[in-house]
């Protein structure tokens, strides 16, 4: 399998987990209903995000807010598309890493801004807690693109390191 397959797979398999795991919330467990996975730790709890990111803009009113958000996505989800195309080429120099990194933005993002265009709002369910300390909620989507990105990163430090190692080896 070339890698641009390879990448578009890792992005459909996110987007068809996001899917399926939101519609099964959707379907049994009621709106702000929650049932304990891992007791002090994990529950799952259905709960709608009007907004962005950590509920960013979700009081803001009309239907602006999901054309704001709906436009912005559809900007980041281009950019993403157009450097996995980039990285996928033949010849290209980019590790399989930064493919499948990108690969994970691409699918959780499509399967937001699925949510969005489709209903305006986002399905989120799992809930990471210690004590009365509780994350935001998310979902598989905001978990592939947030991995995604924390890949890109290392990916990056990881290459300029090996470039600081090779200036050095030609400096000595």
């Amino acid at each position: 399998m070339n890698s641009r397959a390879a990448a578009l797979s890792i992005s459909g398999a996110i987007f068809a987990l996001d899917r399926v795991s939101k519609a099964l919330v959707e379907a049994y467990v009621a709106r702000w209903d929650a049932f304990v996975v891992i007791p002090g730790i994990f529950n799952i709890i259905h709960t709608q995000n009007r907004g962005a990111a950590f509920g960013f803009l979700a009081d803001a009113g009309g239907t602006w807010r999901t054309f704001l958000l709906v436009g912005v996505s559809s900007i980041v989800l281009l950019f993403v598309g157009a450097l996995l195309w980039r990285a996928t080429r033949r010849g290209a120099e980019e590790s399989w890493l930064s493919r499948s990194a990108l690969a994970m933005i691409l699918g959780g993002a499509v399967g937001n801004v699925y949510d969005r265009v489709t209903k305006g709002m986002v399905t989120d369910f799992l809930d990471f807690y210690a004590g009365s300390y509780h994350w935001h909620t998310f979902n598989v989507a905001d978990s592939a693109i947030t991995i995604g990105a924390s890949l890109l990163l290392i990916e990056m430090w990881r290459q300029r390191n090996e470039g600081d190692r090779r200036c050095n080896r030609h400096v000595a």
